[in-house]
């Protein structure tokens, strides 16, 4: 290694705006298994199928519809 390195020429990543930020969460464990049903059927694991589709809703800005049973 180098003992400096020289970063004038440096870029920003441009993909630091799509990295994932690891959290806890609370979540059903009815929910959770809906989407390990889902994982099996597509290949896709369940926490992927859970940011993908929180992720659409982002994308398409879907407002939140709660209704009480």
């Amino acid at each position: 290694m180098k003992k400096e390195y020289d970063f004038t020429n440096a870029k920003k990543n441009p993909y630091a705006k799509m990295l994932k930020k690891q959290i806890t969460i609370n979540i059903n464990s009815d929910t959770v298994e809906y989407f390990k049903k889902e994982a099996e059927s597509t290949g896709i694991p369940y926490q992927t199928l859970i940011n993908l589709y929180l992720a659409d809703c982002v994308k398409h800005k879907r407002k939140i519809e709660i209704t009480v049973a």
